[in-house]
């Protein structure tokens, strides 16, 4: 939505409201902005979920685990849990044989391990919605 879209919505000229945007993107509020891209568009039509349970849960083997999720190009989301399973991967692939690659080569691969879980995703009903405002 453009600013001056922005501002007739909200009921503000467009200088307030750009003022405003800028205060809350100072506060750290709007993190930031990006393009929402169909994955399946780009040839990335493939989805799973994946649980992760860690051998060991120390600061150390969470860190060292995080960063390479966090670097993974593939892992297009992450959660660390509460309980058990300890994390939950969002992770695209073109098709299965690539995520089957995917999954043998990086996932197993990933420090502390002790168990992976997939689930395929048949159907997105809803996702990057963001918070209710």
């Amino acid at each position: 939505m453009t600013a001056t879209a922005l501002a007739s919505k909200v009921g503000l000229t467009v200088a307030p409201c750009h003022r405003r945007l800028r205060d809350l993107e100072a506060a750290g509020i709007i993190r930031g902005y990006r393009a929402d891209i169909d994955p399946a568009a780009v040839g990335l039509g493939f989805e799973a979920i994946v649980f992760v349970t860690l051998r060991q849960v120390d600061r150390s083997t969470m860190e060292i685990f995080e960063n390479r999720v966090a670097d993974n190009p593939n892992i297009v989301e992450a959660q660390r849990l509460f309980g058990s399973p300890d994390y939950l991967l969002k992770v695209i692939a073109e098709d299965l044989p690539s995520y089957q690659r995917f999954y043998d080569s990086e996932l197993t691969s990933l420090p502390g391990v002790e168990r992976l879980t997939s689930t395929l995703v048949m159907k997105n009903l809803k996702s990057n919605a963001g918070p209710p405002v």
